[in-house]
C-alpha cells in the first residue's frame, strides 16, 4: 500500500483522510496541534472540526512533521492557502523527491496571484508533473457522513492522477480524472467568490430569482476568467466548476456562503473574519482574481461588487442591482 499522509487536520483534511481510510488504505493525518492528534488517536474523533463523526482505526494522527512525511508517496495538502509557501519551505527537506503532492486548497496566493500548484512547484522545486489537484462539490461534513459524492483529480501526469483517484475512491466517494490542472484549480478558487455573492443576497433576504441570476451570470464570469488563463471551457461545466458552484452557493456548510451571508447582514470584513472558525478562502482570493482579470482586460462585475461590499465601498443593499453591467452575451456551453 502507498505511504499516504494528509497535512492539515481541519474539517476537509480530516474528511479526506477518512475517505482514504474508508477505501482501505493506512493513512497518517498531520496536525499542527498536538492535542488534536492525541484526541484522534485516543478516541477516533476530531471534535473541533468533525463533531459526531467516528474515524476509522486505520487513520492515525501525529504532530511530528518528520514522522508524517517520512517515505511518503502521496502528500495531501489541506492547510490555509496563504500559509502554503511558508509551510512548504519549512517542510521541503522532509518531502520525498518522488512524492505526488495533492492540493486540497481553493485559493490564490495574495501578492503573486499564483495558483496553489504553482506555489507548490516554486516552494519545493519538484516538477509540475508531481502536482495534482482534487476539487469538486466537497462539503466536508456531508462527505464525512458518507453521503454519496464525486470529485475530480487533475494532474499533468495521467498515471499519478489515476493513482490518486484509486486512493480516494470508495463506495460513497468517486474521483474522476483529467489533465486540466488550471481549470480544475481555478474552478475551485472562483466558485468561492460567487458563493460569497450568493451569501450576501441571502443575508439581505432576497429570493431564488436573484440567487439564480447571480449564480448563472457568475458562472459566465468565472468561465471567461478561467479560459483566458488556459483552462478548458468544459472543465468549468463539470464537477470542479458548475458542480462545486452549486454545492457551495447555498449551503450553510459552505464557509464562503456563511461569510457572504454575514456581509449581507451588515457585518464588516473584520467582524466576519473574527467570527469565522475556519478560513473562507474566497475572501482572500477576491483581490488577486480581480487584479489578474484587470491585467487581461476581463470584466467581472459580480466579483467586483463582492470586493466593494467586503471593503466597505458598497452597501450590501446595493448588491446585485448592477447585473446590467455584465456583458449581454449568454454563457456559451
Amino acid at each position: 500500500m502507498s505511504r499516504i499522509v494528509v497535512m492539515g487536520a481541519g474539517s476537509w483534511g480530516t474528511t479526506v483522510a477518512k475517505v482514504i481510510a474508508d477505501a482501505g488504505f493506512e493513512v497518517m493525518l498531520w496536525s499542527r496541534r498536538e492535542e488534536v492528534a492525541n484526541e484522534i488517536n485516543e478516541t477516533q474523533r476530531n471534535s473541533d472540526y468533525l463533531p459526531g463523526i467516528d474515524l476509522p482505526v486505520n487513520l492515525t494522527a501525529t504532530s511530528d512533521l518528520e514522522l508524517a512525511l517520512r517515505d511518503a508517496e502521496q502528500v495531501y495538502l489541506a492547510i490555509p492557502s496563504q500559509s502554503l509557501r511558508e509551510s512548504l519551505t519549512a517542510w521541503k527537506e522532509f518531502i520525498p523527491k518522488t512524492a505526488t503532492l495533492i492540493s486540497l486548497m481553493k485559493g490564490l496566493e495574495q501578492g503573486t496571484g499564483l495558483r496553489m500548484s504553482e506555489v507548490m512547484v516554486q516552494a519545493t522545486g519538484l516538477p509540475m508533473t508531481h502536482m495534482a489537484v482534487v476539487s469538486g462539490p466537497n462539503l466536508a461534513l456531508e462527505i464525512a457522513k458518507q453521503e454519496p459524492a464525486a470529485s475530480v483529480c487533475a494532474c499533468a501526469d495521467p498515471e499519478r492522477a489515476n493513482e490518486v483517484a484509486r486512493t480516494c475512491s470508495n463506495d460513497y466517494f468517486t474521483v474522476f480524472t483529467n489533465q486540466d490542472v488550471i481549470g480544475t484549480e481555478l474552478g475551485g478558487v472562483l466558485k468561492n467568490l460567487i458563493a460569497v455573492a450568493i451569501g450576501i443576497v441571502n443575508g439581505l433576504g432576497y429570493g431564488q430569482n436573484t440567487k439564480a441570476s447571480i449564480m448563472t451570470r457568475g458562472l459566465a464570469e468565472i468561465t471567461k476568467f478561467a479560459v483566458a488563463h488556459g483552462a478548458r471551457r468544459r472543465t468549468m461545466f463539470g464537477l470542479a466548476g458548475l458542480g462545486d458552484l452549486i454545492a457551495t452557493s447555498e449551503s450553510s456548510l459552505s464557509r464562503n456562503f456563511r461569510a457572504g451571508e454575514m456581509l449581507g447582514k451588515g457585518y464588516t470584513k473584520r467582524e466576519v473574519l473574527k467570527r469565522m472558525q475556519q478560513t473562507a478562502e474566497g475572501l482572500s482570493s477576491v483581490e488577486p482574481v480581480l487584479e489578474s482579470a484587470s491585467q487581461k482586460g476581463i470584466e467581472m462585475p459580480i466579483v467586483a461588487q463582492v470586493s466593494d461590499v467586503l471593503n466597505g465601498r458598497m452597501k450590501p443593499q446595493e448588491f446585485g442591482r448592477q447585473l446590467n453591467l455584465a456583458d449581454d452575451v449568454e454563457v456559451e456551453f
